[in-house]
């Protein structure tokens, strides 16, 4: 009984190691799950973003072909409104879709930047259908979507702690003479 006495505090000293072990080891399994879930959640959050602007632009690249084909745009590849139309359709089906997954993983300031600029980009549809449409008020509702583009994107890097970015104005120069 002596011996066994006399081994009590290693045993004692072995017990409270492996539990010492165990805790750090399931604290830091604990930290890295969740730095993990964290960065499998911002994946997600910027493949909704990005899903969703790219449906967005593919609408609004329709209505600058669309605007060509009038003479409002300069775009080069002018399209006749009713050849767009089942790509416009099309579109929508894609923001639809592209939208649920915004409106799951996306903040409330995301979220309304989105609609903000949905509507804008609604606005440019509606200004093509109308019979007033010229090209200074197709220039004026363009930089509007631009604008409100620009708010998304802010918003975007706002919500993912992401240093500010371009602004995505391109300046394209003048042709040159041949």
């Amino acid at each position: 009984m002596s011996d066994f006495i006399k081994q009590l505090p290693a045993l004692l000293g072995v017990m409270i190691g492996a539990l010492g072990s165990y805790v750090v080891v399931m604290r830091g399994d604990r930290a890295r799950f969740r730095r993990e879930h964290a960065a499998r959640r911002q994946e997600q959050q910027l493949a909704a973003y990005t899903d969703y602007a790219l449906t967005l632009k593919k609408t609004v690249t329709l209505h600058c072909r669309v605007a060509a084909h009038l003479g409002h745009d300069g775009n080069p590849h002018p399209l006749p409104a009713a050849e767009a139309t089942p790509l416009l359709i099309d579109a929508a089906d894609s923001r639809s879709v592209a939208g649920k997954g915004l409106l799951m993983l996306g903040s409330p300031d995301v979220v309304e930047a989105a609609h903000g600029w949905a509507l804008t980009v609604m606005e440019v549809a509606d200004l093509l259908r109308a019979p007033g449409c010229t090209a200074d008020t197709w220039l004026a509702h363009l930089e509007k979507q631009r604008m409100a583009r620009e708010k998304y994107y802010t918003a975007i890097r706002r919500d993912m702690g992401l240093p500010p970015g371009h602004s995505g104005r391109w300046q394209l120069s003048p042709p040159q003479p041949s």
